[in-house]
C-alpha cells in the first residue's frame, strides 16, 4: 500500500490521523482487550501515540523498541533464521514481531514495524520508505507491506505514516475480535 492508497482509505472512513489513537484506545477499551508493540523504524511512536490518550494505562500492556536485531531475536523472539535469510526489513520478521510481543505480554494485540525511514539504508530491492506492518492476534497473523518514501516524503513523515497506518490495522483488526 502507498501513501495516497493509505490516506484515502483514512478519508473514506473519516478518520484523521491524529484521531487514531484515541480511537483504538477507546475501541480497546470497549471491547475489554489490550495491545503491546513492536517498533523497529517508528522507535517508539505508536506506543506514545497510545500513552497519550488517557485511559491507555487500561489497555496498553508494553511497547518494545526493537532497533537492534538481537532485541528482535532476544526479547520478542524473532529466529535468526528469519532475520538472516529475510533481514530485519520483511514481511517475515514483522510478523514474528507482532507475534512475539503479543506472546510476551499476554494482550490481545500485537502490532509491529520494521522498515527503512531514511534518508540513508536504501537498497532497490528495498528503498527508503518501505514498512512492514505486523498485526497478531490469537485468530491470525496480517502483515502489510506499505510504500510511504514516495512525493519526497522525510525521515519524520515516513515514521508518522508508518505509526498511523499500525493504529488503523490494529483498529481494524480489533473490530474482528
Amino acid at each position: 500500500m502507498k501513501t495516497a492508497e493509505l490516506l484515502e482509505l483514512l478519508a473514506r472512513e473519516n478518520i484523521d490521523e491524529k484521531d487514531l489513537p484515541g480511537l483504538l484506545v477507546g475501541a480497546l477499551t470497549r471491547a475489554k482487550k489490550r495491545i503491546a508493540t513492536a517498533e523497529s523504524c517508528t522507535g517508539g511512536m505508536i506506543s506514545a501515540a497510545i500513552t497519550s490518550v488517557s485511559g491507555a494505562s487500561g489497555v496498553f500492556d508494553c511497547g518494545v523498541c526493537s532497533y537492534a536485531n538481537f532485541i528482535k531475536h532476544k526479547v520478542i523472539g524473532v529466529r535468526e533464521e528469519t532475520l538472516s535469510t529475510y533481514g530485519a526489513v520483511s514481511e517475515k520478521t514483522a510478523a514474528e514481531m507482532a507475534r512475539g510481543v503479543r506472546l510476551l505480554s499476554g494482550a490481545d494485540i500485537g502490532i509491529s514495524t520494521t522498515g527503512i525511514a531514511g534518508p540513508l539504508g536504501g537498497t532497490p530491492y528495498k528503498p527508503v520508505g518501505l514498512v512492514y506492518i505486523g498485526v497478531s492476534t490469537a485468530t491470525g497473523l496480517k502483515t502489510e507491506k506499505m510504500l510511504l518514501g514516495e512525493n519526497g516524503a522525510d525521515r519524520e513523515r515516513i515514521r508518522q505514516l508508518a505509526a498511523a497506518a499500525a493504529l488503523y490495522f490494529a483498529l481494524k483488526e480489533l473490530e474482528k475480535l
